[in-house]
Protein backbone atom coordinates (compact mmCIF):
# COMPACT_ATOMS: atom_id res chain seq x y z
CA UNK A 1 0.00 0.00 0.00
CA UNK A 2 1.37 3.40 -1.01
CA UNK A 3 0.76 5.98 1.71
CA UNK A 4 0.15 9.46 0.31
CA UNK A 5 0.15 12.97 1.78
CA UNK A 6 -1.64 15.68 -0.22
CA UNK A 7 -1.00 19.42 0.10
CA UNK A 8 -3.57 21.92 -1.08
CA UNK A 9 -5.96 19.21 0.05
CA UNK A 10 -9.12 21.33 -0.14
CA UNK A 11 -8.31 22.92 -3.50
CA UNK A 12 -9.71 21.78 -6.85
CA UNK A 13 -6.72 19.62 -7.72
CA UNK A 14 -6.07 18.44 -4.18
CA UNK A 15 -9.67 17.35 -3.69
CA UNK A 16 -9.69 15.57 -7.04
CA UNK A 17 -6.45 13.75 -6.20
CA UNK A 18 -7.85 12.63 -2.85
CA UNK A 19 -11.01 11.30 -4.51
CA UNK A 20 -9.00 9.41 -7.11
CA UNK A 21 -6.62 7.92 -4.52
CA UNK A 22 -9.59 6.50 -2.61
CA UNK A 23 -10.55 4.60 -5.78
CA UNK A 24 -7.16 2.84 -5.99
CA UNK A 25 -6.61 -0.52 -4.33
CA UNK A 26 -2.91 0.12 -3.74
CA UNK A 27 -3.03 3.64 -2.25
CA UNK A 28 -4.34 5.46 0.78
CA UNK A 29 -4.39 9.07 1.95
CA UNK A 30 -2.62 9.38 5.29
CA UNK A 31 -2.20 13.16 5.54
CA UNK A 32 -3.96 16.25 4.16
CA UNK A 33 -2.32 19.66 4.42
CA UNK A 34 -3.76 23.10 3.81
CA UNK A 35 -2.64 26.72 4.23
CA UNK A 36 -1.09 27.78 7.57
CA UNK A 37 -3.66 27.99 10.35
CA UNK A 38 -6.36 26.87 7.94
CA UNK A 39 -9.97 27.30 9.09
CA UNK A 40 -10.49 23.77 7.72
CA UNK A 41 -8.03 22.28 10.21
CA UNK A 42 -9.59 19.35 12.04
CA UNK A 43 -12.15 18.63 9.33
CA UNK A 44 -12.15 15.27 7.58
CA UNK A 45 -10.20 15.50 4.31
CA UNK A 46 -12.39 12.92 2.60
CA UNK A 47 -15.60 14.72 3.46
CA UNK A 48 -14.14 18.01 2.21
CA UNK A 49 -13.09 16.33 -1.04
CA UNK A 50 -16.45 14.65 -1.56
CA UNK A 51 -14.96 11.19 -1.10
CA UNK A 52 -16.69 10.25 2.14
CA UNK A 53 -15.16 10.05 5.58
CA UNK A 54 -11.50 8.94 5.59
CA UNK A 55 -10.55 9.53 9.20
CA UNK A 56 -7.76 11.88 8.04
CA UNK A 57 -7.95 15.37 9.49
CA UNK A 58 -6.80 18.41 7.53
CA UNK A 59 -3.87 20.19 9.18
CA UNK A 60 -2.30 23.58 8.51
CA UNK A 61 1.09 23.61 6.81
CA UNK A 62 2.68 25.00 9.97
CA UNK A 63 2.39 21.40 11.22
CA UNK A 64 3.76 19.79 8.04
CA UNK A 65 6.95 18.41 9.52
CA UNK A 66 5.31 16.84 12.58
CA UNK A 67 2.50 15.46 10.40
CA UNK A 68 4.93 13.78 8.00
CA UNK A 69 6.91 12.30 10.88
CA UNK A 70 3.72 10.99 12.49
CA UNK A 71 2.07 9.55 9.37
CA UNK A 72 5.21 8.44 7.47
CA UNK A 73 3.87 8.78 3.91
CA UNK A 74 5.70 7.18 1.00
CA UNK A 75 4.81 10.09 -1.28
CA UNK A 76 3.79 13.72 -0.87
CA UNK A 77 1.78 15.28 -3.72
CA UNK A 78 1.91 19.06 -4.13
CA UNK A 79 -0.38 21.17 -6.31
CA UNK A 80 -0.25 24.59 -4.66
CA UNK A 81 1.66 27.78 -5.49
CA UNK A 82 5.38 28.09 -6.09
CA UNK A 83 6.50 29.92 -2.90
CA UNK A 84 4.58 27.48 -0.68
CA UNK A 85 5.69 24.46 -2.70
CA UNK A 86 9.36 25.36 -2.30
CA UNK A 87 9.02 25.21 1.48
CA UNK A 88 6.93 22.03 1.32
CA UNK A 89 9.55 20.32 -0.87
CA UNK A 90 12.30 21.41 1.52
CA UNK A 91 10.45 19.94 4.51
CA UNK A 92 9.25 16.76 2.80
CA UNK A 93 12.63 15.84 1.35
CA UNK A 94 14.32 16.51 4.69
CA UNK A 95 11.85 14.01 6.19
CA UNK A 96 12.84 11.44 3.55
CA UNK A 97 9.48 11.59 1.74
CA UNK A 98 9.34 11.09 -2.03
CA UNK A 99 7.58 13.91 -3.88
CA UNK A 100 5.24 14.35 -6.85
CA UNK A 101 4.94 18.04 -7.73
CA UNK A 102 2.63 19.57 -10.32
CA UNK A 103 2.88 23.14 -9.05
CA UNK A 104 3.87 25.67 -11.73
CA UNK A 105 5.46 29.11 -11.76
CA UNK A 106 8.81 28.26 -10.15
CA UNK A 107 11.61 30.73 -10.77
CA UNK A 108 15.01 29.37 -11.82
CA UNK A 109 16.24 29.95 -8.29
CA UNK A 110 13.28 28.11 -6.76
CA UNK A 111 13.68 25.16 -9.12
CA UNK A 112 17.39 24.99 -8.33
CA UNK A 113 16.46 24.83 -4.63
CA UNK A 114 13.96 22.03 -5.32
CA UNK A 115 16.54 20.00 -7.23
CA UNK A 116 19.19 20.51 -4.55
CA UNK A 117 16.83 19.35 -1.81
CA UNK A 118 16.01 16.19 -3.78
CA UNK A 119 19.69 15.51 -4.43
CA UNK A 120 20.87 16.23 -0.89
CA UNK A 121 18.17 14.11 0.76
CA UNK A 122 18.32 11.24 -1.75
CA UNK A 123 14.58 10.93 -2.31
CA UNK A 124 12.59 10.05 -5.41
CA UNK A 125 10.92 12.97 -7.18
CA UNK A 126 8.67 13.71 -10.13
CA UNK A 127 8.34 17.41 -10.90
CA UNK A 128 6.32 18.31 -13.99
CA UNK A 129 4.55 21.43 -15.22
CA UNK A 130 1.78 19.21 -16.57
CA UNK A 131 0.91 15.72 -15.42
CA UNK A 132 -1.55 14.94 -18.22
CA UNK A 133 -0.51 11.83 -20.11
CA UNK A 134 -1.51 13.31 -23.47
CA UNK A 135 0.37 16.57 -22.95
CA UNK A 136 3.58 14.70 -22.27
CA UNK A 137 3.14 12.88 -25.57
CA UNK A 138 2.59 16.42 -26.96
CA UNK A 139 5.99 17.49 -25.56
CA UNK A 140 7.62 14.40 -27.02
CA UNK A 141 6.09 15.15 -30.43
CA UNK A 142 7.39 18.74 -30.35
CA UNK A 143 10.88 17.51 -29.48
CA UNK A 144 10.94 15.30 -32.57
CA UNK A 145 9.12 17.70 -34.90
CA UNK A 146 11.00 20.95 -34.23
CA UNK A 147 14.33 19.90 -35.81
CA UNK A 148 12.48 18.88 -38.98
CA UNK A 149 10.83 22.31 -39.20
CA UNK A 150 13.83 24.40 -38.08
CA UNK A 151 13.23 27.09 -40.74
CA UNK A 152 9.51 27.55 -39.92
CA UNK A 153 8.25 30.37 -37.67
CA UNK A 154 7.15 28.97 -34.32
CA UNK A 155 4.42 30.41 -32.10
CA UNK A 156 2.95 28.99 -28.87
CA UNK A 157 -0.56 29.91 -27.72
CA UNK A 158 -2.00 28.83 -24.36
CA UNK A 159 -5.47 29.40 -22.91
CA UNK A 160 -6.66 28.86 -19.33
CA UNK A 161 -9.49 29.80 -16.98
CA UNK A 162 -9.78 33.30 -15.57
CA UNK A 163 -8.64 32.23 -12.09
CA UNK A 164 -5.14 31.14 -13.16
CA UNK A 165 -2.55 33.42 -11.57
CA UNK A 166 0.65 32.71 -13.51
CA UNK A 167 1.32 33.38 -17.19
CA UNK A 168 2.49 31.96 -19.45
CA UNK A 169 1.47 28.56 -18.13
CA UNK A 170 4.11 26.11 -16.98
CA UNK A 171 3.04 23.82 -19.81
CA UNK A 172 3.60 26.54 -22.42
CA UNK A 173 7.01 27.27 -20.94
CA UNK A 174 7.94 23.59 -21.03
CA UNK A 175 6.86 23.40 -24.68
CA UNK A 176 8.97 26.49 -25.38
CA UNK A 177 12.02 25.04 -23.63
CA UNK A 178 11.64 21.67 -25.39
CA UNK A 179 11.48 23.37 -28.79
CA UNK A 180 14.35 25.77 -28.09
CA UNK A 181 16.58 22.96 -26.83
CA UNK A 182 15.73 20.79 -29.84
CA UNK A 183 16.78 23.66 -32.12
CA UNK A 184 19.89 24.61 -30.16
CA UNK A 185 18.52 28.06 -29.31
CA UNK A 186 18.98 29.92 -26.05
CA UNK A 187 15.50 30.39 -24.47
CA UNK A 188 16.58 33.68 -22.90
CA UNK A 189 17.46 35.09 -26.30
CA UNK A 190 14.62 33.81 -28.50
CA UNK A 191 11.49 34.03 -26.35
CA UNK A 192 9.01 36.77 -27.28
CA UNK A 193 6.09 37.16 -24.87
CA UNK A 194 3.21 38.76 -26.74
CA UNK A 195 3.61 41.69 -29.09
CA UNK A 196 2.42 45.30 -28.95
CA UNK A 197 3.22 48.40 -30.94
CA UNK A 198 6.00 48.80 -33.50
CA UNK A 199 7.98 45.70 -32.58
CA UNK A 200 9.63 45.36 -35.96
CA UNK A 201 9.82 42.43 -38.33
CA UNK A 202 9.75 38.96 -36.84
CA UNK A 203 13.20 37.35 -36.62
CA UNK A 204 13.63 33.75 -37.85
CA UNK A 205 14.98 32.58 -34.50
CA UNK A 206 12.34 33.96 -32.17
CA UNK A 207 9.64 31.80 -30.61
CA UNK A 208 6.44 33.59 -29.61
CA UNK A 209 4.56 32.71 -26.43
CA UNK A 210 1.04 34.07 -25.90
CA UNK A 211 -1.40 33.69 -22.99
CA UNK A 212 -5.20 33.84 -23.08
CA UNK A 213 -7.38 33.89 -19.95
CA UNK A 214 -11.13 33.41 -19.88
CA UNK A 215 -14.06 31.59 -18.35
CA UNK A 216 -13.51 28.01 -17.27
CA UNK A 217 -10.99 26.84 -19.89
CA UNK A 218 -9.16 23.92 -18.28
CA UNK A 219 -6.08 24.14 -20.47
CA UNK A 220 -5.43 24.50 -24.22
CA UNK A 221 -1.96 24.54 -25.79
CA UNK A 222 -1.25 25.03 -29.48
CA UNK A 223 2.11 25.22 -31.25
CA UNK A 224 2.13 26.65 -34.77
CA UNK A 225 4.95 25.82 -37.17
CA UNK A 226 4.39 28.31 -40.00
CA UNK A 227 6.22 28.17 -43.31
CA UNK A 228 5.67 29.86 -46.64
CA UNK A 229 2.39 28.54 -47.99
CA UNK A 230 1.77 25.96 -45.25
CA UNK A 231 1.57 25.45 -41.51
CA UNK A 232 1.40 22.60 -39.03
CA UNK A 233 -0.48 22.96 -35.75
CA UNK A 234 0.15 20.64 -32.82
CA UNK A 235 -2.54 20.98 -30.17
CA UNK A 236 -3.44 19.53 -26.79
CA UNK A 237 -6.73 20.33 -25.09
CA UNK A 238 -7.63 19.28 -21.57
CA UNK A 239 -11.39 18.89 -21.24
CA UNK A 240 -11.32 18.09 -17.52
CA UNK A 241 -8.85 18.17 -14.63
CA UNK A 242 -9.21 14.40 -14.47
CA UNK A 243 -6.54 14.15 -17.20
CA UNK A 244 -3.98 15.69 -14.85
CA UNK A 245 -5.06 13.50 -11.97
CA UNK A 246 -4.66 10.34 -14.08
CA UNK A 247 -1.04 11.32 -14.60
CA UNK A 248 -0.60 12.02 -10.89
CA UNK A 249 -1.74 8.50 -10.06
CA UNK A 250 0.86 7.06 -12.44
CA UNK A 251 3.53 9.29 -10.91
CA UNK A 252 2.59 8.19 -7.37
CA UNK A 253 3.09 4.57 -8.39
CA UNK A 254 6.37 5.37 -10.12
CA UNK A 255 8.18 7.57 -7.61
CA UNK A 256 8.75 5.15 -4.70
CA UNK A 257 10.94 3.00 -6.97
CA UNK A 258 12.46 5.90 -8.96
CA UNK A 259 16.18 6.65 -8.83
CA UNK A 260 16.89 8.50 -5.60
CA UNK A 261 18.39 11.96 -5.61
CA UNK A 262 17.20 12.60 -9.15
CA UNK A 263 14.27 14.70 -10.38
CA UNK A 264 12.31 12.57 -12.84
CA UNK A 265 9.91 13.89 -15.47
CA UNK A 266 6.65 12.51 -16.81
CA UNK A 267 8.73 11.19 -19.70
CA UNK A 268 10.34 8.86 -17.18
CA UNK A 269 6.99 7.95 -15.66
CA UNK A 270 5.51 7.14 -19.08
CA UNK A 271 8.63 5.55 -20.55
CA UNK A 272 8.92 8.12 -23.35
CA UNK A 273 12.24 8.92 -25.00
Amino acid sequence: MIKVAVTGAAGRMGSGIIRKITEQEDMEVVAAIEIPNSPLAGKDAGVQAGAGELGVEIVGSEKLEETLKATKPDVLVDFTIAPAAVETIKTATACGVNIVVGTTGFTEEQMASNIKNVEDNKVGAVISSNMAIGVNVFFNTLKKLAPLLYDFDIEIIEAHHNQKKDAPSGTAMTAFEVIAESLGRDPEEVGVYGRQGMVGKRTPEEIGIHAIRGGDIVGDHTVLFVGDGERIEVKHQAHTREVFIAGVIRAIRYVPTAEKGVVSSMNDVLGLE
